[in-house]
């Protein structure tokens, strides 16, 4: 099979598919391709199983530790430890498997693949059959508004043009003739040619199928989806390294207790207790279920906000973001074409689509009183076969903005026709790039012409209005002129011409006069200025790749500021993508703002590229040839309303209104987040150390085990796990996007937060351990009374540590902490938890609690409210110090 059919003649196609364009395949030979090629659909990808889900869950270091916990408990008889650590397991993964697969179910309801027929000549029969059973070889016939269902190469057509936005970034429709390109033509200039997925917004055709399926142009890039590998989250990694860090430390300490312990003569059981105490202490077991807690919130806000997130680690990625790869079309602008530039012999005139208004030398003009608007209006919506609807266009995208513009004149197509009687239409065609429609008036016939402004020119003979000079020479280079400086701000353009002829059999496009020049434009979102400032204030790079022409994006990329007057854009074709470039050449690509005629090859080498210098890559985009990258990316966020199937199903993120400005506010929620995993990363482990120091001083010391295990693991299960959950909701401050994104491979915790859960932990553990002392010495107390008001002492103290978590600098007082009512909340629900555990028999004597004389608990009371005032404190005293040298 001919592998460039956009290369050869049609006929030679045909003859390769052994094919008669007038008879099409037989059914017999239908039946029989079919059964070689296979139907003619894509493979999609898998739902997620809910196995797979759950095993998500379970598949972490931490949960691995705390099971070996649990089997030790149970083989020495704990049975009631044993089942509490499962429990807080099957807690945790269940929280997990419940969010995520909530958040897969809503990305599924997206994902949709829709089924059509096509009109398929076999047998010499035309007849409609269902996409899935074509195959190659079959004669496809083609209409306006059909949705090409393979791929094709034309045979005959007329007045035919394809939308293949979605496979190249190109807004404008692409006009199609059987006439073969170069080999070398890149996918958006194979005009020979017709794509699976796109659609046909003008003229008819019949055309020959030369792949079905994955052969296709649509199946190569879900290929290309399939084989790119999804980059792990941020958080993910960094969450694994915390616990793969936190699991050799508690392994070390529990070992080097135990060791100690039974070189000092202790008993082995008592020793192996110990050192699963120290385990659960050492494992902030709350830590995973308030992560899940705090993302699965961050999704909601965010879906609050029209963004859908599919992956939980997914909601912090953005926050991580260093720089954004942006598609073009449907992303920056509104993939709509609008007239914006109307040029006439008395000059240049804009169209404002908003109000609606003519606008020349900064005036508003009528243009029913303004005779070279008025007839360019009129002949644009003469040579027209658009509808417009209900405030809506039908037809080819130009031609629906040209009656738009004819309709703000106060010229109506319906009108026009019944004074003008259409009696013929010239289609466009590809060769002369023209067409034309002649129209019977009272003084005899009318002929309104549009198309490409060079191969209207060549049949112009005068400017209307002014009959006596010739388009030649100067005047035909001034108007040149003119289309160059127009092309290079961006627009496509169009010429308006007519003439009047006494018969209706004259060459149509001979002795032409020119209207006017008509200027076209995908217009930029109106937020996405705003929203690329924000990006750029928040130190995120912005860079546009798309497939369209370079002219066209670099005029986008200014016009919304993404790039700077003197910045130069880098074609695709500059692009070698077996990726041997220079450390210059890497440079240059690295810094480019604007990257145009771009492959979905090239993109993946792009996001590549830029992941090998560290960069968290986000990748935008709407099209299928944007899926690739859209899967590479470490967050990719596709468009719900404009955006493909295919694009959706790789992307980690919906934006379901198609907003830039949404991923601004998932940027805001993202670092938001981030911010809070380290406030209750830190809470949470600095309760953990006080435990670690508490159990471990006081088994090397000699005394009585403070702590239980049980007592340690209703701890970091309950009193722990409210308020750092709480500590997670901590609402961010305005500079929040005023700051660059964290470097690349940042640490959740860094030597400042590990020198803070050091000194918080220490204070905490001496606060407990002078219970300890108190309990034994001065109170006389034994067993578990001793236990108990270590208990109450380190969980008090644990409560009012959520305090110390602002900034030194802020006032304990008043701090985005006492700000926060679910803090306050969480207190109240945790000190109501300890109130229970200790009035109800059957729960205090599972945690082995006892009933404290009253001196015990004022000392309980005071001594847990010591770290917090030696915190703030220390704290008063820095703010004074600060002031002073300042």
């Amino acid at each position: 099979m001919i592998e460039s059919a956009h290369s050869v003649p049609v006929a030679e196609v045909l003859a390769d598919l052994d094919v008669d364009p007038q008879t099409g395949l037989s059914a017999a030979d239908a039946s029989e391709r079919l059964a070689t090629v296979g139907a003619n659909v894509l493979r999609s990808r898998k739902p997620v199983s809910s196995v797979h889900i759950l095993f998500r869950q379970l598949n972490s270091p931490v949960v691995y530790l705390l099971a070996g916990a649990a089997l030790f408990a149970s083989l020495l008889g704990e049975l009631i430890e044993s089942t509490a650590i499962l429990a807080v397991l099957a807690l945790n993964t269940a929280i997990g498997f419940t969010t995520e697969r909530r958040g897969r179910k809503s990305m599924e309801a997206l994902r949709r693949l829709s089924l059509h027929n096509v009109m398929v000549r076999r047998d010499g029969v035309v007849a409609s059959l269902p996409a899935g059973d074509l195959v190659p070889g079959d004669i496809v016939v083609l209409e306006a508004g059909d949705v090409v269902a393979a791929d094709l190469r034309i045979v005959s057509s007329s007045n035919l043009a394809s939308d293949e936005s979605a496979l190249t970034g190109e807004s404008m429709p692409i006009g199609k003739s059987p006439e073969p390109v170069a080999r070398s033509a890149v996918l958006g200039d194979r005009t020979c040619v017709l794509h699976k997925g796109c659609s046909i917004t003008r003229g008819s055709g019949i055309a020959v199928v030369t792949a079905t399926g994955m052969a296709t142009e649509l199946g190569r890039i879900s290929r290309l989806v399939a084989e790119s590998e999804a980059e792990r989250s941020p958080l993910e990694i960094q969450l694994a390294v915390l616990g793969r860090n936190l699991i050799w430390l508690t392994i070390s300490i529990a070992v080097a207790i135990a060791v100690v312990g039974i070189y000092a003569g202790n008993d082995l059981t008592l020793m192996v207790k110990s050192a699963i105490a120290l385990a659960v202490a050492a494992i902030p077991e709350g830590l995973p279920i308030v992560a899940t807690l705090t993302l699965a919130r961050g999704m909601l806000r965010m879906a609050k906000h029209n963004a859908l997130v599919e992956r939980l680690s997914a909601v912090e990625t953005l926050g991580a973001t260093t720089i954004i790869l942006t598609d073009k079309t449907g992303t920056l602008t509104e993939n709509r074409m609008h007239i914006d530039r109307i040029v006439t012999a008395a000059g240049e005139t804009t169209f404002d689509r908003v109000r609606q208004q003519f606008i020349r030398s900064g005036r508003d003009i009528d243009p029913e009183t303004d005779p070279g608007i008025s007839a360019l209006l009129r002949d644009a919506a003469l040579c027209n076969n658009a509808e417009l609807a209900d405030g809506s266009g039908v037809g080819d995208p130009m031609e629906v903005a040209l009656l738009e513009a004819a309709a703000a004149g106060n010229i109506q197509r319906q009108s026009l026709i019944m004074s003008l009687p259409e009696i013929a239409e010239h289609a466009f065609d590809v060769e002369t790039r023209m067409m034309a429609t002649v129209h019977r008036s009272d003084s005899g016939y009318l002929v309104a012409v549009k198309g490409a402004p060079e191969a209207v020119f060549d049949c112009i003979v005068a400017i209307a209005g002014k009959p006596g000079i010739p388009f030649d020479g100067e005047l035909k280079q001034r108007w040149n002129e003119t289309c160059d400086l127009l092309a290079g701000q961006g627009l496509r353009l169009l010429a308006i011409a007519h003439k009047t002829e006494k018969r209706d059999d004259t060459p149509v496009y001979a002795g032409l006069m020119l209207v006017g020049l008509v200027g076209f434009h995908d217009p930029p979102r109106s937020d996405i200025a705003d929203a690329i400032s924000d990006t750029r204030q928040a130190g995120i790079k912005v860079v546009m790749v798309t497939g369209d022409h370079a002219s066209t994006a670099e005029h986008i990329s200014k016009v919304v500021g993404l790039s700077e007057a003197n910045d130069t854009g880098v074609e695709g074709q500059q692009l070698n993508l077996d990726g041997q470039w220079s450390e210059s050449d890497k440079a240059t690509l690295r810094a480019a703002k604007v990257f145009s005629r771009v492959t979905p090859e090239q993109k993946l080498a792009l996001i590549k590229l830029h992941q090998q210098a560290g960069e968290v890559v986000a990748m935008t985009g709407d099209g299928v040839n944007d899926a690739p990258a859209l899967k590479k990316a470490d967050i990719g966020i596709a468009m719900g309303l404009r955006g493909t199937q295919v694009a959706r199903e790789a992307a980690d993120m919906v934006l379901r209104d198609d907003a830039f400005t949404t991923i601004v506010l998932a940027v805001r929620e993202g670092r938001t987040i981030f911010s809070n995993v380290r406030r209750f990363t830190t809470y949470l482990l600095s309760c953990n150390f006080s435990e670690i120091i508490v159990v471990g001083l006081a088994v090397l010391a000699g005394l009585p085990l403070p702590l239980l295990p049980l007592q340690i693991l209703f701890l970091n299960l309950v009193t722990d796990v409210f308020p750092a959950f709480a500590l997670g909701t901590i609402k961010s401050d305005r500079t929040v996007l005023e700051r660059p994104p964290r470097p690349p491979g940042t640490a959740i915790l860094e030597r400042s937060h590990w020198t803070a859960i050091i000194l918080h932990g220490t204070a905490i553990a001496g606060a407990t351990l002078a219970a300890l002392v108190t309990a034994i010495f001065v109170l006389g107390l034994h067993g578990d009374e001793v236990t108990t008001m270590c208990f109450y002492t380190l969980a008090l103290a644990q409560l009012w540590h959520v305090f110390n978590m602002h900034n030194w600098r802020q006032s304990v007082v008043i701090s985005p902490v006492t700000k926060n009512g679910y803090v306050w909340s969480s207190i109240a629900l945790c000190l109501l938890i300890l109130a229970v555990a200790s009035i109800d028999p059957r729960l205090s004597a599972v945690l082995r609690l006892e009933s404290l004389p009253a001196d015990a608990w004022y000392v309980v009371v005071i001594l847990s409210l010591l770290p917090v005032a030696a915190r703030e404190t220390t704290a008063v005293v820095r703010r004074i110090i600060r002031r002073r040298r300042d």
